[in-house]
Order: structure tokens, then C-alpha cells, then sequence
């Protein structure tokens, strides 16, 4: 209200051009807090009958059975942590080591030429990643990883099983693929806005390049740099055509990489437009509000720990 109110006053005082701007700039910052808000409402609305079916139950229940149309979505969210949390692992390091790479010891022609291609692979469909890794990487992983990691490690429970190509390893590994450009891009432009005079005292002082990087370009850095950790989780969680391919759909709780399972958001796409019953297409609309929950508690969470940790002072 105050925000109209002076909106108004300044349309009196001939100042109509601030005032225009100030209602536009208003109504813009107003359409992603509605947005939001109609889409929480809508999946509400729309998941009446399953939360009516099944209750609080829904979020813990591992049954999925159509004949019985008893569905429950704890096997969805299970795969969907289990290769978010595996694809992050292994995308997060290596993204932050290449954006290292990129702005403390390449070249500035190398820096352009390899963040162009980084970019590139930011900005390929996600359908290309799964025609990609069921035809060409799983069939890689068939022949050349999954032997070894069998002969080596074939007595742990996760690595064993017959591997086939659409399997929890398989979309683990399509997944930190996908989510690595974002992490080493955004990774990059939040290491170049550190300033240069953290690196020349450092350097100034003795310190070889690495402590440099690990004492004070990393620390400075370390807000933006879990903040892009935290985005490319966001992206694994809700990435759907590409684990359709590569990721199976079935719901169970596996307990090996080398088995099928399914995700959140693989499940809606994979089920909603074959879904014959009320039942199933309620359930498959409360699993999407389930998703938009999570992400939305995952990104406020990234931006507090963001904040929290750069307001705390760099350990020298």
C-alpha cells in the first residue's frame, strides 16, 4: 500500500515519469512471488484425491500398484536423492576444480576457448543428453567401467547385480555430466569477481599458488561457489527427458547402482499421459507438489547458508 500511495504522490507532483516507473518496477518484482504461488495452489487443488486417499502415509508408502491403485511416493523420492546426491558428488568437485583451472592457471586465449565450450554444454538439450548416455555411454559403461568395478568391488551390495543400460549408475553419471557446466560456469564468473589484491598479497607474502587459492581466493569465494553446488542439485532433481531414457522406471527401492529405479519428476513425465484413473493422475500431481516443495526448500536453504556464510568473516 505504501508502495501505491506514493506511486500517487509523485503522479501530483508532475513526476509521472518516476511514478510510471515505480508501478511497472512494482508489478514485475510481483510476478514470480504470484507465479509461485498459483502453482502451489494449482498442484494443490489438483492432488485433493490422493492426499484424501492416502494421507500423510503417501510420503513414506513404497507401494505402487495400479491393478490395486494403491500408490505411495517414497520409491520416486528415493531415486531422486540417491542420484541428486551422486551426481553432485562427483559433478561438484570437478566443476569447481575446472572453473579453478580456468581462472588461477590458464591462459587467457585457453580460458576463453575451454569456457566457450563449457557454456555450450550448459545450453544442450536435456534429450540429447539421454539419447547420448543410453546409446553411447551406457553401452561404454557395459563394456569398460562396470567389469572392473564388479571384478574389484563386486562383494559391496551397491555394485552388485546385472548391469543393463538403464540403470541408477547410468543416470547418476548423465546427471553430473548435465549439471557440470552449471556448476563450473557459475563456479568461474564467482572466482574472476574476486578481487586481484587477495591474490597478489597472498603471493606477495610467499605463498605458493595453491595456498593462495585454498586461503584466500576459496574462502572469498565460497558463498557464490556452494551457491552453484546448490543450483546444479536443483537441476538434477528436477531433470526429467533424460532419465526417462537412462534411468528405467521402476518402483522399487533398490539397493544397487546396477539396478533400475525412478525419480520424481522421470515418474510424471513417464506416467501422466498414460494415467487412466483419477487415482493415479491425483498421485502423480501431489508427487509434482512434493518436487516443487523440495526444490523450493533447497533453493531458500541455499540462498541462507549463501548469506550466512558471507557474512562470516575468511579464516586467514
Amino acid at each position: 500500500m505504501s508502495a501505491i500511495s506514493e506511486f500517487f504522490k509523485k503522479f501530483r507532483r508532475g513526476n509521472s515519469g518516476d511514478a510510471v516507473f515505480q508501478l511497472v518496477a512494482l508489478v514485475f518484482s510481483l510476478v514470480m512471488p504470484v507465479t509461485i504461488l498459483a502453482i502451489f495452489i494449482v498442484l494443490w487443488q489438483e492432488s485433493e484425491i490422493s492426499r484424501q486417499e492416502f494421507g500423510i502415509s503417501f510420503l513414506w508408502d513404497k507401494t505402487w500398484s495400479n491393478s490395486d491403485q494403491v500408490f505411495g511416493a517414497l520409491t520416486v523420492i528415493y531415486g531422486t536423492l540417491v542420484t541428486s546426491a551422486v551426481a553432485i558428488l562427483l559433478a561438484g568437485p570437478v566443476g569447481v576444480g575446472i572453473a579453478a583451472f580456468l581462472t588461477e592457471i590458464a591462459s587467457p586465449r585457453v580460458n576463453s576457448v575451454v569456457g566457450f565450450f563449457v557454456e555450450i554444454l550448459a545450453a544442450v538439450p536435456s534429450i540429447v543428453y539421454g539419447i547420448w548416455g543410453f546409446f553411447v555411454f551406457a553401452v561404454f559403461l557395459r563394456d569398460w567401467i562396470v567389469p572392473p568395478i564388479q571384478f574389484l568391488f563386486g562383494w559391496i551390495p551397491v555394485f552388485q547385480g546385472n548391469f543393463t543400460l538403464s540403470t541408477i549408475f547410468t543416470a547418476s553419471l548423465v546427471l553430473s555430466v548435465m549439471i557440470l557446466p552449471t556448476v563450473a560456469a557459475i563456479s568461474r564468473d564467482v572466482l574472476n569477481a574476486v578481487p586481484r589484491d587477495q591474490r597478489e598479497a597472498m603471493l606477495a607474502l610467499g605463498s605458493t599458488r595453491w595456498e593462495m587459492f585454498s586461503m584466500a581466493v576459496l574462502p572469498y569465494a565460497r558463498g557464490g561457489v556452494l551457491g552453484a553446488i546448490l543450483l546444479g542439485v536443483g537441476r538434477a532433481m528436477g531433470e526429467t527427458i533424460a532419465l526417462t531414457y537412462v534411468l528405467g522406471n521402476a518402483q522399487v527401492l533398490f539397493t544397487s547402482f546396477f539396478q533400475q529405479g525412478s525419480s520424481m519428476a522421470q515418474a510424471i513425465a513417464s506416467l501422466f499421459g498414460a494415467s487412466t484413473s483419477n487415482v493415479l493422475r491425483s498421485s502423480l500431481l501431489e508427487i509434482g507438489l512434493l518436487l516443487f516443495v523440495l526444490t523450493f526448500l533447497i533453493n531458500v536453504g541455499a540462498r541462507f547458508l549463501v548469506t550466512s556464510m558471507s557474512n562470516q568473516p575468511s579464516r586467514r
